[in-house]
């Protein structure tokens, strides 16, 4: 019998209104819609045009959104082969000419040649899985593989209690916010 799949809306831009499928995976939870409509708020003048970088594409909710509000091009890479699949689907469904899917964790991906090769980024979702410890290393790798443009905008998604210490002095609290559990923020990359 086939995995159930769950269901999300892409909320506004080309896509506004088009439900894309993901499957149920333990631990995947997409961005729900009033985070995610408060995010896109928050990026309206960041995305036209820009280069973005989804480190846990899950769902490929946020990446998805990114590219149906004009961001030029965005990479969403994913490590687990069904939801990486459920992606490429979604990709095809959707006709998204700028989105890349990649299959590699988000620290290899970061450490790799085609990452060397890649345009700045100007804007990057970090929303990993809960409770794993993943977000310090994340962010170091990020900051070293000198793939952030110098102004780049940074989503954080995280566990309301955790401890922020561990983010680069030069990335400034732009915005946040809370929803139960959930602690969400945008850092601006300030190098000047």
């Amino acid at each position: 019998m086939p995995a159930k799949q769950n269901r999300v809306r892409i909320i506004a831009g080309q896509w506004g209104g088009r439900k894309i499928t993901f499957p149920n995976i333990e631990g995947l939870r997409p961005t729900t819609d009033p985070i995610r409509e408060t995010l896109f708020n928050w990026l309206q003048t960041y995305l036209p045009q820009s280069n973005c970088l989804d480190l846990y594409a899950g769902s490929g909710a946020l990446g998805f959104e990114a590219a149906s509000r004009r961001a030029k091009n965005v990479i969403m890479v994913e490590n687990n082969l069904e939801v990486n699949k459920s992606l490429r689907a979604n990709k095809d469904l959707l006709k998204a000419e700028g989105v890349e899917v990649v299959r590699q964790s988000a620290l290899s991906f970061l450490q790799s040649k085609q990452m060397a090769d890649s345009e700045k980024f100007d804007v990057v979702f970090l929303d990993p899985p809960f409770k794993q410890g993943e977000l310090p290393a994340c962010v170091k790798q990020l900051e070293q593989s000198e793939c952030l443009s110098d102004d780049a905008v940074i989503y954080l998604e995280c566990e309301r209690k955790l401890d922020m210490d561990f983010l680069p002095e030069h990335w400034v609290q732009h915005r946040s916010k809370t929803a139960g559990q959930v602690a969400y923020y945008l850092y601006h990359r300030e190098l000047s």
